[in-house]
C-alpha cells in the first residue's frame, strides 16, 4: 500500500486514574521511553503519511513530548464528548479532507505492539477488501475487556463491552485488543451514526464495527499469536509485568547478537542502548538512555549507567555512571561515582570510592581511590594520590584545575581551584596547593613535625593509652 494512503490514529486522551499518579499514564516510562513513545515509534516506522495522536488529559505535557520527539505527528485534541469513538472522530478531523486510505487505530498504552503485527493486519485487511479489521486476543482472564461475538461459523458479529455483556457473553475468552484497521470513508460514515446508549454513556469505537456490519459491509476479527504484543497498561502492576517481559525480550535479542548476559533476570537494558559483540554484562547491571558499550567491554556486577559511552575492552565494576565517556581498556570501580562530563582516557583508571564531575582524565592516568575530582583536566600518565580533593567551589562560584602529564601527587592533597600543576611535577603528602606548580617542581607545605615527650602520660593519666605508654617506657 502507498504510504500516502495510510494514517495511524493513536488514542492518548485518557486520564489513567488507576495509575494513581500526577503523571499521565501514557508518559510513564518503559525501557527508556514513555509508553506513548513506544507506540509513536512503531506508528512512525510503518511509514504512514499521517500519524495522529489524540490527546486531552494533561494535553500540554503530552503535546510537548510529541512535538519534541515526533515532530511530523499531527496532534488532535478530543473535546468533551467521551469515548473512543469520539476520540477517533477528532483524529479523523485532523486528516486531510480528501484522505481516503486505510486508518489504523491503536492506543498509547499498548507499547509492545510491533510493526510486523500491524503490517500483517493491514495486509489481511486490504487483501480481503474489508471495511474494518479488528485485532483480538484469547486470554485466560477476560475480565474488563470487550468480548468478541462470532456466529456459529466463526464470522465476526460484534464487540460487547464487559459492562454491557450478559452472563453467556462474559464466558467468552476472545477479547478486543483495541487495535483496528478501517477504510477511512466507511469509518467516517459509521461513527456519524454511533450513539452513546450504553452503560458508560460513551461513544464506543467498537460500535462502528457493528454499524458497518449493519450497512452490509465486511468486517473481520483476527486473533494475535502473541498476547504480549497487545498487552495494555492500566496500573503499575501491569506496567511492571510488561516491563519485565519487554526486558526479557531485549536481553534475549542482545544475547543472540553476541552479548554475554550473566543473569538476565537482574539485568535491565533500555531500548535506546547499543551494545557491541563480545560485551559482557554481569549481574545487577542497569543500562539506561543513550548508553553505548563497545566490543569486548565488561560492565558489572551492580552497575547503573546512563547516557554513557564505553570503549573497547573497558571494565566498569559496582559503580554509578552518568553522562560519561570511558576510553578503551580503561577501568572504573568498584564503588565509583562518575557524574556528567567525566571523560576517562584509554587505559586510565577511576578507582574505589572516587567521585568525578566535569573531569577530563587523560590516557593512562589514574585516580585510584578515595578522591573527588571536579571541574578538572588531568593530562596523560599522571597519578592522583589517595584522598585527594579538587576544591572547585569557593562558596560563590565553581573554578577549574589543570594537572599536566606524568604528574605524581601525594596522598591527602587538596587542590584549591583555580590551580595549574605543570608536567612532571610532584606534590608531597598532605599538601594544600593554593598556587600554581611549575613543571618538574615539588610542591609541599608540611610544617616540621613536633613530638611532645610524655604528653599522653601527663595529660591523660589513668587512660589505657597512658598505661600502655608507661609500660612501654619501663
Amino acid at each position: 500500500m502507498s504510504e500516502q494512503r495510510l494514517a495511524v490514529i493513536v488514542l492518548a486522551a485518557g486520564s489513567g486514574t488507576r495509575m494513581r499518579s500526577a503523571k499521565p499514564k501514557v508518559m510513564h516510562e518503559l525501557a527508556g521511553l514513555p509508553l506513548l513513545g513506544h507506540v509513536l515509534a512503531t506508528a512512525t516506522s510503518l511509514g504512514a503519511a499521517h500519524v495522529v495522536p489524540v490527546v486531552r488529559h494533561q494535553k500540554e505535557l503530552i503535546s510537548k513530548y510529541i512535538s519534541a520527539y515526533f515532530p511530523t505527528a499531527v496532534i488532535a485534541e478530543q473535546d468533551d464528548v467521551p469515548g473512543t469513538g469520539r476520540a477517533v472522530e477528532c483524529g479523523l478531523e485532523a486528516l486531510p479532507a480528501d484522505f481516503d486510505g486505510a486508518v489504523i487505530v491503536t492506543s498509547g498504552d499498548v507499547p509492545l505492539l510491533d510493526v510486523p503485527t500491524l503490517e500483517s493486519l493491514l495486509g489481511e485487511h486490504l487483501a480481503g477488501g474489508y471495511a474494518a479489521s479488528i485485532l483480538t486476543a484469547v486470554v485466560e482472564d477476560p475480565t474488563g475487556y470487550g468480548r468478541i461475538i462470532r456466529s456459529n461459523d466463526g464470522k465476526f458479529i460484534q464487540i460487547v463491552e464487559h459492562r454491557d455483556a450478559d452472563a453467556d457473553q462474559l464466558e467468552i475468552a476472545e477479547v478486543n485488543a483495541g487495535v483496528y484497521v478501517f477504510d477511512a470513508a466507511n469509518l467516517r460514515s459509521a461513527l456519524a451514526k454511533v450513539g452513546s446508549h450504553n452503560a458508560q454513556g460513551e461513544k464506543y469505537l467498537t460500535d462502528a464495527a457493528a454499524e458497518l456490519l449493519h450497512q452490509g459491509k465486511r468486517v473481520q476479527a483476527l486473533a494475535v499469536a502473541d498476547n504480549w504484543l497487545v498487552a495494555g497498561i492500566n496500573d503499575r502492576v501491569q506496567l511492571a509485568e510488561v516491563a519485565a517481559e519487554l526486558n526479557y525480550r531485549i536481553c534475549e535479542a542482545w544475547q543472540r547478537a553476541g552479548v554475554t548476559i550473566q543473569d538476565a533476570g537482574s539485568t535491565w537494558i533500555d531500548v535506546t542502548v547499543q551494545l557491541g559483540e563480545d560485551v559482557t554484562l554481569l549481574a545487577g547491571t542497569q543500562l539506561k538512555g543513550l548508553t553505548h558499550i563497545s566490543a569486548g567491554a565488561t560492565v558489572g556486577p551492580e552497575v547503573y549507567m546512563v547516557d554513557t559511552q564505553v570503549a573497547e575492552g573497558a571494565t566498569v565494576v559496582k559503580s554509578h555512571v552518568t553522562g560519561s565517556i570511558i576510553g578503551a581498556g580503561a577501568s572504573v570501580g568498584p564503588f565509583s561515582f562518575l557524574r556528567a562530563g567525566t571523560e576517562l582516557g584509554a587505559d586510565g583508571k577511576i578507582g574505589t570510592f572516587v567521585e568525578t564531575k566535569n573531569a577530563k582524565i587523560g590516557a593512562g592516568s589514574k585516580v585510584p581511590h578515595l578522591s573527588y575530582v571536579g571541574d578538572a583536566t588531568i593530562g596523560e600518565q599522571s597519578n592522583i594520590g589517595a584522598g585527594t580533593i579538587f576544591a572547585n567551589y569557593d562558596g560563590v562560584a565553581k573554578h577549574s584545575s589543570t594537572v599536566g602529564s606524568h604528574v605524581r601527587t601525594g596522598s591527602h592533597n587538596v587542590f584549591v581551584a583555580p590551580i595549574t600543576i605543570g608536567d612532571g611535577a610532584y606534590t608531597a603528602a598532605g599538601t594544600v596547593v593554593r598556587r600554581n606548580v611549575e613543571a618538574g617542581d615539588l610542591a609541599m607545605n608540611v610544617a616540621p613535625q613536633r613530638n611532645l615527650a610524655d604528653w599522653v602520660i601527663s595529660k591523660r593519666p589513668g587512660t589505657k593509652a597512658a598505661e600502655a605508654a608507661h609500660k612501654a617506657k619501663n
